[in-house]
């Protein structure tokens, strides 16, 4: 018998688990840009002998510490993610099983991406690697939260606007894998003996900016599709200032030498962005039948 009260608690811990799919971005980011990537130097050990820093470690008790507490945000999200599967099972949505369970494996699987980035020195393929497979769960969990207070139904869109939605989203991902070849090359390794991408940040960031610049081009395409549903378009806006926002950031870091801040300001603008492009996606493919997504 499905539980009324898991059904009210729902919406709140969707939530919560979008906002620390997020979050963990952004401390996984302050991570890199503090050098403390290797703070902790093994997995799942802290250090040798320790799953907790130890005083006098070599790599600085600082860097440990911080890198520390990134593990700890993990412990975070596994509890909201349980707590999420536990609501959508007793309040009997069956429609949201696949993905409160992806949310919990998936946090699993970035554990062990995590250590393997940590036993790699921070090899850039396995950080980036590490950052996508977030991207991933950001969009589980913003599906997630948009059908939280009611099962949707595919709207069997077919024809041109169909294909807008699926371009968009596409390219916002190709936007953010570009991005990541660019922190691949940059100087913010997380640790300064990390290996770089053997290509110039400048070309990487030329191509970063270009297929930016092409999103936003065909964004306002989009926009004027006759077609598209008026909750469409509030998205399309709502993306459009976000990763307008995101693209004057970028080109400002880019120019004062990538200073730490803005870097930490543009990673959280392209969480924004990716969850304001997965909206977008879904207000087109899918209804809902008692909530707008």
């Amino acid at each position: 018998m499905a539980s009324t009260r898991a059904a009210r608690a729902l919406p709140s811990l969707a939530l919560l688990l979008l906002i620390s799919q997020a979050a963990i971005v952004v401390t996984g980011g302050a991570v890199r840009l503090t050098g403390s990537g290797l703070g902790c130097p093994t997995w799942p050990e802290c250090t040798p002998g320790s799953y907790f820093p130890v005083e006098n470690q070599v790599e600085g008790t600082f860097h440990s510490w911080i890198e520390f507490a990134n593990r700890l945000l993990t412990f975070v999200l596994v509890i909201f993610a349980l707590a999420t599967l536990f609501a959508v099972l007793r309040a009997g949505r069956k429609d949201l099983r696949i993905l409160a369970v992806g949310q919990f494996l998936g946090i699993f699987g970035q554990g062990v991406l995590g250590g393997i980035t940590v036993l790699t020195d921070l090899n850039p393929i396995s950080v980036a690697s590490h950052f996508l497979l977030s991207t991933v769960l950001i969009a589980a969990a913003t599906s997630l939260h948009s059908r939280r207070k009611g099962p949707t139904v595919k709207t069997g869109v077919r024809g041109p606007l169909n294909s807008y939605s699926k371009t968009h989203v596409m390219w916002s991902t190709l936007v953010i894998i570009l991005g990541t070849i660019v922190t691949g090359s940059g100087p913010h390794a997380g640790d300064i003996n990390a290996p770089r991408l053997d290509i110039r940040i400048q070309d990487a960031a030329r191509m970063h900016s270009l297929s930016v610049i092409i999103l936003m081009l065909f964004t306002i395409v989009f926009y004027f599709r006759k077609e598209v549903s008026a909750v469409t378009k509030r998205r399309l806006m709502i993306f459009f200032g976000i990763a307008l926002s995101q693209g004057a950031i970028g080109y400002i870091q880019y120019f004062l030498g990538v200073p730490e801040l803005l870097v930490a300001l543009h990673l959280l603008g392209t969480t924004l962005v990716w969850i304001a492009a997965w909206r977008i996606w879904l207000s087109v493919q899918f209804k809902v039948k008692e909530m707008a997504l």
